[in-house]
């Protein structure tokens, strides 16, 4: 294993005028680097001779003797350390220009400006976390909302690393089994081999299929539940972003048509985020360009995970809303009475039928949706009535208790969602081989590679230039 050698540092806060500010030192030289800049008040003792994981005062001095800072410094021996490496954190005023005086006596001491990620990935390569927990630390520092922050959290803890490392352990001993069985053939059989582990991959399949299935939730949770409102001109798409956002970001006339292009706003609510789309009214227009915004809606509407159809309750429905139910089905769809503050034309029920005649269903919710609740929601964009059922009904919809479970192991990662299919192609292809017939040995090779591709997602089959780009994506001094 790969463990550098030269002593790192980098402020660990953000540069904003603050209370405190952090400059992290790790590394074989992090007490010797500052001893030379750290004097602790009128007692002479050095970084070095301070006991593990105490804090000491004292001020931060530069080249020529002078004071920069007035500071605690946290001393922490290896191994209990985020890097496993003797480290020192120094706790300055939160000012600037001041922390970076700070970090710059750092580094004129001996220490080395770290790389973006660069703590993390010592903590990886000193084996204090696999890398699907070094990814979840980015995740943590990039979570978006509540939900997405407790998933990243469960997969620092390990879930991803568990649920991984027991199929890897069984795939193992598989292939062992066989290679020794292959060696020694007076002693150890094959009898039932077969049967065994034909049993043995399915169950490995179905659990490998279960994280992948996790995959779309996880996507939701970590980028956001992407949305799309759709419906006739003028039916309220618009004023709704504006009312969901608390601010006035799509322009809003009585012109039918106002909308031309999408717009797309990120909308927390209830621990989860919603990427918001704004669509052009989808009705039949000779206008070229109300056209291409019509086309772009029907875009939006397809690639969406959640579609909000927004129909206007003080006029009749029409063809327009028909073919604009058509486009949205098989797709979690809520439907939405909007203008409820006006004279009531077309009601709840009126929108039910319309959905029935489209799909040939005659069940409440025409369309899918994940909590069987589809009865049509009557609201206000301009009173804001309805928005807390609204609300109620799109956590319903995608976030069950079962995914808010904290042994849940959510798949967040597009790269873990990827090996995971590979390792389940592998398992396939283990089954073949066992129905046509093949030998044994044919079974190491595809039980080896399912074996190496989820070991890539804990890091335990390195690729160097996969580590990087993951590592790259940090911030500095993390």
């Amino acid at each position: 294993m790969i463990i550098e050698n030269d002593t790192i540092a980098a402020i660990a806060t953000a540069l904003s005028p603050s209370g405190i500010g952090i400059v992290r030192i790790s590394g074989p030289e992090a007490f010797a680097v500052a001893d030379r800049i750290f004097r602790a008040g009128k007692t002479e003792q050095t970084v070095a001779s301070f006991a593990s994981h105490t804090v000491h005062y004292g001020h931060i001095i530069d080249a020529d003797g002078r004071v920069i800072d007035e500071v605690m410094l946290l001393v922490m021996r290896a191994p209990r350390t985020y890097t496993r490496e003797d480290t020192v954190e120094i706790d300055c005023h939160g000012g600037v220009l001041v922390t970076k005086r700070v970090l710059e006596a750092v580094l004129a001491a001996g220490a080395r400006l770290a790389e973006p990620g660069e703590f993390t990935r010592r903590a990886y390569l000193n084996g204090r976390i696999d890398l699907s927990q070094a990814e979840a630390v980015a995740e943590i520092i990039g979570a978006k909302n509540v939900l997405a922050l407790k998933n990243s959290m469960r997969q620092l803890r390990g879930v991803v690393r568990d649920a991984v490392a027991d199929i890897r352990a069984e795939l193992l001993h598989e292939i062992a089994q066989i290679e020794a069985t292959l060696d020694d053939p007076e002693h150890l059989s094959f009898d039932g081999f077969d049967e065994k582990i034909t049993a043995q991959t399915a169950d490995q399949i179905r659990r490998i299929r279960n994280l992948i299935d996790t995959a779309d939730d996880g996507r939701m949770i970590k980028e956001g539940i992407r949305t799309a409102i759709v419906g006739r001109p003028n039916a309220g798409k618009s004023s709704l972003l504006n009312a969901l956002l608390g601010e006035e970001r799509a322009i809003v006339t009585e012109i039918a048509g106002t909308t031309r292009d999408t717009l797309t706003e990120e909308v927390r609510m209830r621990g989860i985020t919603l990427l918001l789309t704004d669509t052009a009214g989808i009705r039949s227009t000779e206008d070229t360009v109300e056209k291409i915004g019509v086309e772009r809606a029907k875009r939006e509407a397809e690639e969406a995970d959640l579609i909000l159809y927004v129909a206007d309750s003080s006029a009749q429905l029409d063809e327009n809303d028909t073919a604009i139910l058509r486009a949205c089905a098989g797709k979690p769809v809520i439907s939405l009475l909007n203008k409820s503050d006006l004279t009531t034309v077309t009601d709840a029920a009126a929108v039910t039928k319309m959905l029935a005649e489209v799909t040939g269903e005659t069940a409440v919710n025409g369309l899918k949706t994940e909590s069987g609740n589809g009865k049509p929601i009557a609201i206000s964009a301009k009173t804001g009535e309805g928005l807390e059922a609204l609300e109620e009904r799109i956590t319903e919809m995608f976030f069950s208790e079962r995914i808010k479970a904290d042994d849940e192991c959510v798949i967040s990662s597009e790269r873990h969602k990827q090996a995971l299919i590979s390792a389940a192609e592998s398992l396939r292809r283990v089954q073949e081989s066992i129905e046509a017939g093949m030998s044994e040995d044919f079974y190491t090779i595809d039980l080896t590679a399912a074996y190496e591709t989820l070991g890539t997602i804990l890091g335990e089959e390195p690729d160097e230039d996969v580590i990087n780009a993951i590592f790259a994506e940090f911030c500095l001094g993390k």
